[in-house]
């Protein structure tokens, strides 16, 4: 582990034995069971990681990937099966609502236990006793006992405490989402505060953007591996592809503790559409600059986006639009089978890959027919663009559902560059088209 090391995970496995009945459990645990009595779930497979000083990485997956597990297995909630994992620096952790709190004691009584659990002396959580309620701020309620909190309240105080006792290492599991969005946003620049102090936050959260304008790296978990790290942007489009099978996800090593074969036939599924997508690429080569050569592609096959572009309030092909100006995307679509109903989507990125805005035929509630085999549609969308002044990525999709499965059919990410130009950027994405108005006030000794 080296100086600029804040966490380092190696091999990290983890197996939960699942019972069937509790007496299972009870037996197991005495020795008296004469068979097994149990599965065993693979929630971390091999695992290894490492986190720098300094850096905030997101931990992101579908549900049960092993996320939270890491978390815990990190601050020593739970103990690894086998693998390492070392630490440098005081950790603070914000992880299930409720961890580490007497639901019988009151507000101030667990800002004791908390800190002590941590390992600060009385006289240093009294210090800082001040800012914790100042920052929680749930006034008269922090005397009486938690129980009584709201699941807002609750989070208010677990975090308050979490933050305010000067860590090194932060790490929060999903916490923040309960809070409301003023809380949300005192939280968030705290965020902010800490990257700026040089501290290291590891977070899981559900909140793509989140992980994107706050985090420097993120981790991509599935089925308790580790599919992938790098930028943000690259592990959101990733998951995006896991979510709806579109990503060839690796064959597990140890097959014979999970009882996975439905997952592993998926992949391959995954992998050999991916492959016949890969041979048959639908789109045609970047006609100019704005076109992104090394665009995220992937889909089923049923559709083909084989033509996007934008153009301007004159009927013009661009790639430049001038704020307040009207604008329109077009894509032409070909169906290579029947589709009960398909969405014709775009989406506007800024370039941390954050979504900033788009819409689809059915929010439009514009087509809500079938196609064809052979069928070509053209698509377009109209409206104002209010965006600030900027270089954004315009991303193309076409979806639907089969027997009430998301399905996608063709998905082009980040294809397009458009620039907006501005000569006045208020604050934020986008613009509100504010009017001013500035004018003497009448006053009452006047009338």
């Amino acid at each position: 582990m080296t100086q600029d090391t804040a966490i380092e995970v190696k091999n990290l496995t983890k197996i939960y034995k699942l019972y069937d009945k509790p007496m299972d459990r009870l037996k197991d645990s005495l020795g008296l069971a004469r068979k097994r009595k149990y599965k065993e779930h693979l929630a971390l497979n091999n695992v290894t990681l490492s986190v720098k000083k300094g850096e905030t990485v997101g931990i992101i997956g579908t549900n049960g990937s092993g996320k939270s597990t890491i978390l815990k297995i990190i601050t020593g909630v739970l103990s690894p099966t086998s693998g390492e994992v070392n630490v440098d620096g005081h950790i603070s952790a914000l992880l299930e609502l409720g961890a580490g709190f007497n639901m019988e004691y009151n507000g101030i009584d667990n800002i004791y236990l908390n800190g002590m659990m941590i390992g600060f002396s009385q006289e240093e959580i009294t210090k800082r006793l001040d800012a914790i309620l100042e920052f929680a701020d749930i006034g008269d309620y922090v005397y009486q006992p938690v129980k009584t909190y709201s699941s807002g309240m609750f989070v208010r105080l677990a975090f308050a405490v979490a933050i305010n006792i000067d860590p090194e290492i932060l790490i929060v599991d999903e916490a923040l989402s309960v809070g409301d969005v003023f809380f949300q946003a005192k939280c968030y620049h705290k965020f902010e505060e800490f990257k700026e102090q040089g501290k290291t936050i590891l977070f899981v959260s559900h909140d793509l953007s989140s992980i994107s304008k706050y985090c420097d790296r993120a981790v991509l978990l599935n089925q308790g591996v580790l599919l992938g790290e790098g930028t943000p942007k690259k592990m959101i489009d990733i998951y995006k592809q896991v979510l709806v099978g579109q990503y060839p996800l690796p064959k597990s090593d140890t097959a014979n503790l999970l009882d996975d074969e439905e997952i592993r036939d998926a992949a391959a599924r995954a992998a050999d559409r991916t492959q016949k997508s890969e041979s048959a690429k639908p789109w045609a080569a970047p006609a100019n600059e704005a076109e992104n050569p090394d665009l995220l592609e992937y889909g089923d096959g049923a559709a083909s986006i084989t033509d996007y572009y934008v153009t301007d309030d004159s009927g013009r092909r661009v790639n430049s639009i001038i704020k307040g100006a009207d604008f329109t995307v077009h894509m032409r679509v070909k169906f290579t089978k029947d589709v009960a109903a398909p969405i014709f989507a775009f989406t506007f990125k800024n370039i941390m890959g954050i979504e900033i805005t788009g819409t689809n035929s059915m929010v439009e509630k514009a087509f809500l027919d079938p196609v064809n085999a052979g069928d070509v549609k053209d698509i377009s969308f109209t409206q104002k663009m209010s965006l600030q002044g900027g270089e954004y990525l315009l991303s193309f999709g076409v979806t639907g559902f089969e027997q009430n499965d998301f399905t996608v059919y063709h998905r082009l990410y980040d294809a397009l560059n458009v620039t907006v130009v501005s000569d006045k950027n208020t604050v934020g994405y986008y613009d509100m088209g504010s009017t001013c108005e500035v004018k003497d006030a009448v006053l009452e000794n006047e009338k």
